[in-house]
């Protein structure tokens, strides 16, 4: 049964959508537990232990299967295969949010997994040295904010394709979510 909110058509494929350290991991976790709807954490399918990532075809062909089911909730779409969920997606919720809030949010999410060595996935941890090196995850945030607000943007304002919600603070988000039926 699609989960329906009063601002939106029914829905049961959905892919969130922002930029690195906007909370999507989180969001789509906690949409999942209020609507019932299989939750796929996209991280976990394209990084392998060491940091590697997978091939960019075996992506592809892991989100085309997970894509074909009738059911499911991603947490974003990498470049290389995003054409595959926004085909599918009956909704896609776009975290909109201003830079000061995903960098501070992704800093202290940094921070705490270097101090703590907590895993990220697949038995991956961020540390110290990778926070200050080239690849830092705080510099790609930096340098792919901009292309993905615009193309977060460009999607909302589209006449094909799924629809987006864009969302705008936490709060707002805390609302939507809220309001979500359980199928």
């Amino acid at each position: 049964m699609p989960v329906a909110t009063e601002s939106h058509p029914p829905f049961e494929r959905l892919m969130l959508y922002g930029v690195t350290g906007s909370g999507k991991t989180t969001a789509a976790a906690r949409i999942a537990a209020a609507t019932g709807l299989p939750w796929t954490s996209v991280d976990d399918l394209t990084w392998l232990p060491g940091w590697v990532a997978v091939p960019e075809d075996e992506q592809r062909r892991i989100f085309t299967e997970i894509c074909a089911g009738e059911r499911w909730v991603l947490d974003t779409a990498y470049g290389a295969w995003r054409d595959v969920p926004l085909a599918r997606a009956d909704l896609v919720v776009g975290l909109d949010y201003p830079p000061w809030r995903s960098f501070g949010s992704l800093l202290r999410r940094t921070l705490r997994r270097a101090a703590t060595g907590e895993l990220a996935c697949n038995g991956n941890r961020e540390t110290w040295r990778q926070m200050v090196s080239r690849d830092s995850i705080l510099l790609w945030h930096l340098r792919s904010f901009r292309r993905k607000k615009q193309r977060m943007r460009a999607m909302a304002a589209a006449a094909d394709g799924p629809p987006v919600l864009l969302v705008r603070s936490r709060r707002e988000l805390e609302a939507w979510i809220a309001g979500l039926p359980r199928v």
